[in-house]
């Protein structure tokens, strides 16, 4: 652990004008306030705020963020507050280390609901400031570091699994290199240990073999580069365990025939010698078509600029190469947090363009399932790099669609795409996208997100924007028939409805707004009676004993039942007057009305039957009907006109399928009788919006 003294003078090392007392102050502080505390470790707890602190110096971060390293954990573990720290350390600092509490404090969540919480507010802090995610980022890798004095497995498996799903490919897309490395392993080793031990056994095995040979390659490379008169470092690693375990479970090979399990890095003094190394080295040794990448010129989403080429060495042996200057070395190991380092001016945006992205999908996100996949998408997948005709330049996941590349460059964009051409050729939506295509979107001003999409789109920025678009679409038509039921229920309240009821009426009924209104009532979450209740309080008293309300509460008379036993009309099989039934009885329990043809009546063995027929006057029952629309603007408006035509109230509307170009709804309805639903299933039948009709 840091001393208070040694972490002043690191500090002081990079930033001579560093506030030494603030910065005695925190630590102070810090060590003060969590007093006793001790980690799972046996350890006093500041000494992870203090260690954190330690990794920030490292990264040459500025004042303040070292300073919310030490006094991230005081708000979420001790009695601090924020405004204690506001006193103490000034606003900004305050932010900061509110930033990271909050991504803390969701820790006693449900499973996805934690995470996906969680990252929903880590984009939000990290889109007011970077430096939240550095800190977060800190934080976890020494908690990684620390995660074997955990005793609980379920415990360990989860943050393991944490940082593996989320904190590194978060880490590798704000271009820190060493956390996401260090981070895969510390948590491969606890969710694979068997894989874990194998692999590294293989590799301590292979070591002991090869007798130096990583030294050995490393000196031919530079040799050969010295001999061209280039000046350089050269440096050979094995790749890690996590990496060669990912390279075998995506290929389906065995340790042995991974091929390219040691790496070699060039660093060059200017991008020209970069270039000059690439060639020396593709004269000297054979190089493998397709596997040489330039991230000079056209450098990753978080920055990363480098030459990468895989050679084939002596006895066809591959090895990959990287190439780059030392300046771009130390920004690509430390990534976002290295140009900290240098002043505000100079710190880049494009490095965080796709945090744009990702706070587009946290708002078009509809629940923690839909945020999760989302985001994963956006943090995870291999790069291609495709450009529009105007030279604008877009990184997207393998697979990507002309309509990934639509929401990409914009989601208005991506909303209004019908077409596209691809390298000057008019090609499917669905075509996947190749290195270097040159992508033209043709758009219409009156276009919509087509639910089909979701069937080939494999970025969660655009999937997020479709399925906010489909279900807004949805609600608007099931509004509109809210909104065409609305003026039957007005009609029906003795006194004229105006703008001021309908608004008294929302709020009674604790709505934001009409469309809510409407589309509550188009999906019938709520009743004739709640509704007129809300437009004209005590309205309803009057019509209890008229006949149209008294059918609304069910007629129903049952022969073949004595007066004083119960019943219920089955919802299997929803038998209304008109149909042929049978009742089911058994002890304890309600007799069970069944229309004859019910296929439930099958599981009937144990029970009484008894001959039923309904009584002479009985009308009003729910049937359930399966209604199949055509997927086009006005489909479910129509019907709902049919339903009114025939003086039908929907009691309940329920989607139940998409298949572009068709939509499945299960509606109950409430029905005179058999020749009533009749009529109403052939009127639907009959319509255009209509492709199919059945009850159920």
């Amino acid at each position: 652990m840091l001393r208070q003294y040694e972490l002043v003078e690191k500090v002081k090392e990079y930033d001579p004008d560093a506030d030494e007392a603030a910065l005695n102050r925190a630590y102070v502080y810090t060590v003060q306030k969590h007093g006793s505390q001790k980690r799972a470790s046996g350890d006093p707890y500041f000494s992870h705020p203090i260690e954190v602190a330690g990794l920030m110096t490292d990264l040459q971060l500025d004042e303040q963020t070292i300073i919310t390293a030490l006094l991230h954990d005081t708000v979420e573990d001790t009695l601090v507050t924020i405004e204690d720290i506001e006193a103490n350390f000034g606003v900004d600092v305050a932010r900061l280390v509110d930033g990271v509490t909050k991504l803390s404090k969701i820790e006693a969540m449900p499973e996805n609901e934690r995470a996906a919480e969680n990252l929903r507010k880590f984009l939000l802090a990290m889109s007011e400031d970077i430096r939240v995610l550095l800190v977060k980022l800190a934080d976890r890798l020494h908690n990684m570091r620390t995660l074997h004095f955990i005793k609980k497995p379920e415990k360990r498996q989860r943050i393991a699994r944490e940082t593996m799903d989320i904190y590194a490919p978060l880490a590798e897309r704000v271009g820190m290199y060493e956390y996401m490395r260090e981070m895969q392993a510390l948590a491969f080793r606890e969710l694979e240990p068997e894989a874990y031990a194998t692999i590294t056994d293989r590799l301590e095995k292979l070591r002991g073999q090869d007798g130096g040979q990583v030294d050995a390659i490393a000196l031919k490379i530079k040799q050969a580069l010295a001999e061209a008169g280039l000046d350089v470092e050269v440096s050979g690693r094995e790749k890690h365990p996590y990496s060669i375990w990912h390279k075998m479970s995506e290929r389906h090979v065995s340790f042995e025939q991974v091929t390219d399990i040691m790496a070699f890095r060039v660093l060059t003094d200017s991008e020209a010698d970069c270039y000059r190394a690439m060639g020396v080295l593709h004269t000297t040794w054979q190089f493998l078509p397709g596997k040489f990448k330039d991230y000079i010129s056209t450098p990753k989403t978080n920055g990363y600029r480098s030459l990468h080429t895989s050679l084939m060495y002596e006895n066809s042996m591959r090895v990959e190469v990287q190439i780059r200057t030392r300046e771009m070395h130390r920004r690509n190991e430390f990534g976002l947090a290295a140009h900290w380092a240098y002043k505000q001016e100079d710190r880049p945006d494009g490095a965080v363009g796709w945090l744009r992205d990702l706070i587009e999908i946290v708002d078009a996100s509809h629940d923690a399932e839909e945020l999760l996949e989302h985001t994963r998408m956006a943090i995870y997948q291999d790069r291609i790099f495709a450009f529009t005709p105007k030279g604008g330049l877009f990184q997207l996941p393998k697979g990507a669609t002309a309509v990934d590349f639509a929401f990409a460059v914009h989601t208005d964009l991506g909303a209004q795409t019908v077409g596209a051409k691809i390298n000057g050729r008019h090609m499917p939506l669905r075509t996947p996208l190749s290195n270097g295509d040159v992508v033209e979107i043709i758009k219409a001003k009156h276009a919509e997100p087509q639910l089909s999409w979701l069937g080939f789109v494999v970025t969660g920025k655009a999937r997020a924007a479709i399925r906010r678009s489909v279900r807004l679409k949805e609600r608007a038509e099931i509004a509109n028939i809210g909104s065409k039921l609305f003026d039957e229920i007005a009609a029906k309240v003795p006194a004229r409805i105006g703008k001021k009821a309908i608004r008294a009426a929302i709020d009674r009924l604790g709505l934001d707004g009409p469309e809510d209104l409407m589309y509550a009532i188009g999906a019938a979450k709520l009743t004739d009676r709640e509704i007129m209740e809300a437009l004209v309080p005590g309205c309803t008293a009057e019509f209890e004993e008229h006949e149209e309300w008294s059918k609304r509460e069910r007629a129903i008379s049952i022969r073949g039942l004595t007066p004083d036993v119960g019943y219920t009309l089955a919802t299997c099989c929803h038998p209304v007057p008109g149909d042929r039934i049978v009742g089911l009885r058994r002890k304890d329990a309600l007799v069970e009305v069944h229309a004859i043809d019910c296929l439930e009546l099958a599981n009937g063995v144990d029970a009484d039957w008894l001959d039923l027929s309904w009584g002479r006057r009985s009308h009003g029952a729910v049937g359930r009907l399966s209604v199949t629309l055509y997927d086009r603007p006005g489909t479910l408006a129509e019907m709902a006109g049919i339903f009114a035509q025939n003086k039908t109230n929907v009691t309940s509307l329920e989607q139940t399928q998409l298949d572009h170009p068709f939509t499945t709804y299960e509606i109950d309805a409430e029905v005179q009788d058999l020749a009533h639903l009749t009529r109403i299933l052939s009127a639907l039948r009959a319509s255009d919006a209509v492709a199919q009709a059945e009850r159920i």
